[in-house]
């Protein structure tokens, strides 16, 4: 009897459920060998910033004990993904290569290149598992990608037939033998130093791994989800998912987000108008991908071209002082202050400090986009490349060049008793309602709190004017 070996290539599905690679080797192979890999290409899942792989540790640190309660294993390697697969092959005699399919323009690459040497020595299988449709299926009657979301949105509901999502497998097919594996702790995607570790802190405000994905999903469904549209946008509130750091990661797909969505629906139909909207978001993090599939460019390009030449400023000092929340703004401190503790941003205030960021201060997005993707626990290239590009007024359906959001007026529409400002800029907490979302200079002064480092009519007037120049 010949004996099939498949290596299962964990990626960004660090989960047991809905992983069409997994389930497909434990079906079609005598033998099934799961398999991280750290590598250090930079658009990599492991090496995209320092929260991110802090999260990426607690994930396959979750992701390892289920295996071992199924008696699988999760094998632990670092270095090139096509030497690391070579040397695993040569010892287990592996058959059969899986995994999900990533989108990343460098990861793309890397996959063809190892698909096109290893196709010779074994077979290999490539799933959707962390999408809804893959990229290339999404597109416009011309055969041209989209670059408005809302045409995009109504092609991909239409064209979407809903499957229900793939089971855990019931044989996980373990090894007698197990190759050898590095310790987790040896990837070092934790931070070495210092101590107290900045992680721990951060940590505490996230439950990680698959089960804690569901749960996050189903206490959203039966708490949050009626009430989403109206709510989402208020900072103090917590009236979002927080499921984006576990779509980022695949402890959950977004197939099991629509179907168990809509499940919710069916038993509560009273809920529409939410479920809606929530998986209208899940669409914008499809049509993210696709747009940096089909324009892998926007990674560090803007996708108008146009504005190749716009004329940024780019001040360290200004930077420093938005980097850590002390611009003087509350809102915009408290945004910064929120990411710095917990490693994420409520959305409506992630537009208000990267507008401020690229209009007010003329600080090219590209800054911004690196210090999210090194502080967010759900830092995606796409999200985070398409967000911004949104903002600056770059990027696919871009705000319009003059949409620049005023700070304060944000603040008193969306946190009107300063309840969010309250939370992470403590200093200013005795301040009235009024006071609290533009300080005096003289009662930052009293408030140890820096005075407003820039004027937002001034500001907003050189930003308009730049941005005519190239219109």
């Amino acid at each position: 009897m010949v004996v099939t070996t498949g290596i299962v290539w964990f990626r960004q599905d660090l989960r047991l459920s809905d992983n069409a690679a997994l389930l497909h080797a434990c079906n079609e192979c005598n033998v099934v060998i799961p398999l991280f890999i750290d590598d250090p290409m930079d658009q990599s899942i492991s090496s995209i910033g320092g929260a991110s792989r802090v999260w990426l540790h607690r994930s396959l640190e979750s992701l390892s004990a289920d295996l071992v309660a199924k008696k699988s294993k999760l094998i632990f390697r670092e270095g090139n993904p096509l030497e690391v697969l070579n040397e695993l092959i040569s010892e287990t005699g592996a058959t059969n290569l899986y995994w999900n399919r990533c989108y990343e323009p460098k990861v793309i690459k890397r996959d063809e290149e190892i698909k096109s040497t290893l196709s010779q020595q074994l077979a290999i299988k490539s799933f959707t598992g962390n999408l809804l449709l893959e990229p290339w299926e999404v597109l416009k009657q011309d055969d041209t990608p989209y670059r408005v979301f809302t045409p995009y949105w109504k092609a991909l509901v239409q064209k979407l037939v809903l499957t229900a999502p793939y089971e855990t497998p019931t044989d996980f097919k373990p090894l007698a033998k197990w190759p050898n594996s590095l310790e987790l702790s040896q990837l070092n995607l934790l931070p070495q130093q210092p101590i107290p570790r900045w992680d721990e802190a951060m940590m505490a405000h996230w439950k990680v791994g698959e089960d804690a994905a569901h749960d996050v999903l189903h206490e959203f469904l039966e708490d949050g989800v009626q009430n989403y549209k109206e709510r989402r946008d208020f900072p103090a509130i917590g009236g979002t998912s927080l499921l984006s750091p576990h779509l980022h990661f695949g402890e959950i797909s977004p197939l099991q987000v629509f179907h168990y969505s809509n499940m919710h629906k069916a038993q509560n139909p009273h809920h529409d108008h939410g479920v809606g909207h929530i998986l209208r978001q899940v669409v914008w993090r499809e049509f993210a991908y696709a747009l940096l599939y089909h324009f892998p460019q926007t990674v560090t390009d803007p996708l108008f071209e146009k504005y190749k030449g716009f004329e940024w400023r780019n001040n360290d000092d200004e930077l420093k002082r938005w980097q850590q929340g002390n611009t003087g703004f509350p809102i915009i401190d408290a945004g910064m202050r929120e990411l710095w503790q917990t490693g994420y941003m409520h959305n409506r205030v992630r537009m208000i400090v990267a507008s401020f960021l690229t209009k007010n201060l003329l600080i090219h997005w590209h800054k911004g986009e690196e210090w999210f993707r090194d502080t967010l626990v759900d830092a995606d290239i796409a999200n985070n490349t398409m967000g911004w590009q949104w903002v600056a007024g770059s990027g696919a359906d871009a705000a319009p060049y003059y949409r620049i959001f005023n700070p304060v007026l944000q603040s008193n529409k969306f946190d009107g008793k300063g309840e969010y400002i309250r939370r992470w800029v403590p200093e200013l907490s005795k301040l009235d309602n009024k006071s609290i979302h533009q300080p005096t200079a003289e009662q930052a002064k009293e408030c140890n709190y820096p005075e407003a480092m820039v004027d937002l009519k001034a500001t907003r007037e050189r930003a308009l004017d730049r941005y005519s120049q190239i219109k």
